[in-house]
């Protein structure tokens, strides 16, 4: 059994439906949800003029091979809609695997642990919340201190209700 963290976003349409429809599939597709962060508002990261987003990240356990995992995801985002037309543009559901354990890995399909995790507040913010003190396998710090020296400064604040 593995652990992975995971990371999903939605800016377009129902945001909070299209994290619990991600978050359904995923539990019956590849494995068990131990944990889940809070729901961030974020500001769209690379094409900036977009909607804002709604991030959470979620704590999976698996048996799947991580490429395995990885086409599961692709799957189940192509399943609830997601049409990959521009890269960084809008989505309906975007999931990342930010980690697996420590493992290291990069192929065509995936690069682990995710090449930008440690550069990015929206990413950072609620897998503190969750794993504050997983170490990067790479970089050889933890989460926490990650985000301590982070300096993205894109809005990002935790919903604290969700209407």
């Amino acid at each position: 059994m593995q652990t992975a963290y995971l990371l999903l976003g939605s800016n377009l349409g129902d945001r909070l439906s299209y994290l619990e429809q991600a978050k359904q599939l995923i539990a019956t597709e590849c494995g068990n949800i131990s944990t889940e962060s809070g729901i961030y508002e974020t500001a769209a990261w690379g094409i900036t003029e977009q909607p804002s987003f709604y991030n959470q990240v979620i704590v999976l356990l698996t048996d799947l091979l991580p490429a395995v995992l990885m086409q599961n995801l692709l799957d189940i985002e192509q399943v609830i809609g997601r049409k990959r037309i521009i890269k960084y543009g809008p989505r309906i559901i975007d999931i990342d695997i930010l980690l697996i354990d420590s493992v290291i890995l990069n192929t065509p399909l995936l690069t682990l642990p995710h090449p930008f995790l440690h550069e990015r507040r929206f990413v950072l913010l609620p897998l503190a919340e969750v794993a504050p003190l997983v170490v990067h396998p790479v970089i050889k710090r933890n989460i926490l201190t990650l985000l301590n020296v982070c300096t993205d400064s894109l809005y990002v604040k935790k919903l604290s209700s969700i209407n």
